[in-house]
């Protein structure tokens, strides 16, 4: 679940990754080294440049020509290379090289926060570990950090605030609701958990696609709260005589939850892990809400979750509710329950 205090455990590092990563691969551009953007500067542990790149490079230092939008969900959120073939892009002072896997390798882990390496694609398709291309690329330009998940192969993906600049400075206007993309490894004890939300995300997708639906973009948990701790909060300083308790009445609160479509109950409002927001194929915005439980889930958070009417992942199924809301941020209706199991 959401915990501001997000960061890199330098423990989770491991020295032997840096060491596998170096002089691996003739890739089909110039390293522009880890974490040093496009500077002319090379660190003195930067692999070694391939000549062989030399003689293409004036091509790829012309302006890009206009895009079409990708269908990828997350990168047409942003304008960035969307071919097989390495383009130079700029963010500030610094320069790096992408190809359009590796755009849409940032733009989902950053819609996400963190994601398994293993579902993640490079460029020829194939699952990604750290020794891949388009990973090893992205960590030497500093766009990416990595971290082991504890009793797992996979290891944990998330953007750097480099990465996450160059999304934004390159953030696309046309999509109609604005896709956040974050920043920073959440802690160690947390990544097994939020590594889940993305898998469920595709199980999820898959099914949408299936009738029709296609998403729009993703709203994870901590959004949501602080959007709603922004409003708990907003008039705390109007008042001379604040102490430290928002002046929100319970009816208020209970209308803020039906105005965001989230179950109040028990003097709460109640988050999903995910929200998925999507377009009907007649038009309609729609949205689902998403739970990640795990086999630690007893008693009262149980009966919690079946209460609020998510749907939820548990790492082999996924069960789908029949509460569904509107896309026009108005009171989303609840229906009987459907649930829908959906195997790997």
């Amino acid at each position: 679940m959401f915990d501001a205090r997000w960061g890199d455990d330098p423990r989770d590092a491991d020295p032997r990754e840096a060491d596998q990563s170096r002089g691996r691969d003739h890739d089909d551009t110039r390293s522009l080294g880890r974490g040093g953007g496009g500077t002319d500067r090379q660190s003195s542990d930067e692999p070694s440049r391939d000549t062989r790149d030399d003689a293409r490079w004036p091509d790829r230092d012309r302006d890009a020509p206009e895009r079409p939008r990708d269908p990828h969900v997350f990168a047409r959120h942003v304008d960035l290379p969307r071919g097989p073939e390495r383009e130079r892009v700029r963010d500030r002072d610094r320069a790096y090289t992408l190809r359009g896997s590796e755009s849409r390798t940032l733009a989902t882990v950053g819609a996400f926060r963190v994601v398994s390496s293993s579902d993640l694609r490079d460029h020829d398709g194939s699952r990604s570990n750290l020794r891949s291309r388009d990973l090893r690329h992205l960590r030497e330009q500093g766009l990416i950090e990595t971290a082991r998940v504890p009793g797992y192969r996979d290891h944990a993906v998330a953007l750097t605030k480099a990465g996450q600049s160059l999304l934004e400075r390159h953030r696309d206007s046309h999509p109609e609701r604005h896709q956040t993309f974050h920043a920073g490894l959440v802690r160690p004890r947390e990544r097994e958990h939020d590594l889940q939300v993305y898998r469920a995300y595709e199980k999820a997708e898959e099914r949408l696609r299936e009738r029709g639906a296609h998403v729009e973009r993703v709203v994870l948990d901590h959004e949501l709260k602080s959007d709603y701790q922004r409003w708990l909060h907003a008039h705390d300083n109007d008042h001379d005589d604040y102490d430290g308790h928002p002046e929100r009445t319970a009816e208020e609160i209970q209308e803020w939850a039906a105005e965001h479509d989230l179950p109040y109950f028990d003097d709460e409002v109640h988050f999903p892990d995910l929200r998925i927001e999507y377009v009907q194929p007649d038009g309609r915005w729609e949205r689902e809400d998403i739970e990640v439980v795990t086999p630690h889930y007893r008693g009262a958070h149980s009966a919690s979750i079946a209460r609020s009417g998510f749907s939820t992942y548990s790492g082999l199924t996924i069960s789908i509710s029949g509460r569904s809301g509107g896309g026009g941020g108005g009171r989303g209706g609840r229906s009987p329950s459907i649930i829908e199991e959906l195997f790997r």
